[in-house]
């Protein structure tokens, strides 16, 4: 069931809500970026996320193809979302779980996770272990 969620950057400054369904699943991938910042993601359509506060805050950073838009705050630095397209053509937020607030800490390690391998542009699972990423 869908919920609404509040999240912040560190500062404060970058503010957004969102209506995700979090216990459908969470993703975590190896990719060099992701890898390096230990990011931990919800996917949500576009649709369902509003940027209250802060958007003019935000410096978009993009690597490899460019078909991510990774955000992060000027101020703190922290990295509230990434914004993209899915396959389908839909625009999307990848919510960084981590920045949610109020979220019950054994809520969030309930959650379940799945894991890409885009370290090799394959949306399956990587190889060997995981639980660092």
């Amino acid at each position: 069931m869908k919920q609404t969620y509040r999240g912040s950057c560190h500062c404060g400054a970058v503010r957004f809500e969102a209506d995700a369904e979090l216990e459908q699943v969470t993703f975590r991938c190896n990719c060099s970026f992701c890898a390096k910042s230990r990011a931990w993601f919800a996917f949500v359509p576009a649709s369902d996320v509003r940027v209250l506060a802060g958007e003019g805050e935000l410096v978009d950073y993009q690597f490899g193809k460019k078909r991510l838009h990774h955000f992060f705050c000027r101020t703190c630095g922290v990295r509230p979302f990434t914004r993209a397209t899915d396959p389908k053509g839909v625009p999307m937020f990848a919510l960084r779980v981590n920045v949610l607030d109020g979220v019950d800490a054994h809520a969030l390690a309930a959650l379940p996770v799945r894991y890409f391998d885009m370290l090799h542009d394959r949306a399956d699972p990587p190889e060997g272990e995981t639980r660092h990423l």
